[in-house]
């Protein structure tokens, strides 16, 4: 479980394809507190550590993930939004997230707003995942509000804080990111959907 709340960046050091999985190692400040199998959520997507050397980690994607999320078309000197996962007992700074993508997104537009800006995403809404207006997404790891909710587009806020220290500056229309939608909210629209078939 995490809570959308990236720790730092980490940058991507090696990879290496072994069947249809894809080893990634990955350089960063959090390296020495790791341990094997440990989860760590990379642009949202909960890995688990399988080695440690130095300040540098890996952890294994299965070709699954790597078809569903961005992790695919990583190249070395990518940075990746990290986090570890939460405490049980600390503050939940962020919103319930389970580090399982849905699906991907795709940035359709960045504008700034005095001091901040405003980033435009598009999704395939076939899956029938939904976004609400105030409500949360996450995305590449990153707990964030939607201000704008259409049927297959979202559009959120970004401080400078955010900008500085998450994926958010490497961005530009056309990026591909991961998106994870609220599991409430998930939950909520499969049961409304159920109930709305079942009458019909």
């Amino acid at each position: 479980m995490f809570t959308g709340i990236i720790e730092t960046l980490g940058e991507v050091t090696a990879l290496e394809k072994k069947a249809g999985n894809l080893n990634i190692s990955i350089k960063a400040s959090i390296t020495p507190e790791l341990k094997i199998d440990q989860s760590v959520a990379h642009n949202g997507v909960c890995l688990t550590v399988v080695h440690i050397s130095g300040n540098i980690y890996t952890v294994t994607a299965i070709d699954e993930t790597l078809q569903k999320t961005n992790l695919g078309g990583l190249t070395i000197g990518d940075k990746v939004n990290l986090e570890r996962a939460m405490v049980l007992g600390s503050r939940l700074d962020g919103h319930i997230v389970q580090g399982h993508v849905d699906q991907t997104g795709t940035c359709t537009g960045i504008t700034q707003a005095d001091g901040s800006w405003i980033f435009s995403f598009a999704y395939d809404a076939s899956t029938g995942n939904p976004t609400i207006e105030k409500g949360s997404v996450t995305i590449d790891g990153i707990s964030l509000t939607v201000v704008d909710s259409g049927t297959n587009t979202f559009k959120v806020a970004i401080i400078p804080y955010t900008h500085e220290h998450t994926r958010f500056n490497t961005y530009e229309v056309g990026s591909i990111v991961n998106l994870e939608f609220d599991v409430i909210g998930k939950y909520v629209a499969k049961l409304m959907g159920k109930a709305v078939g079942s009458r019909q």
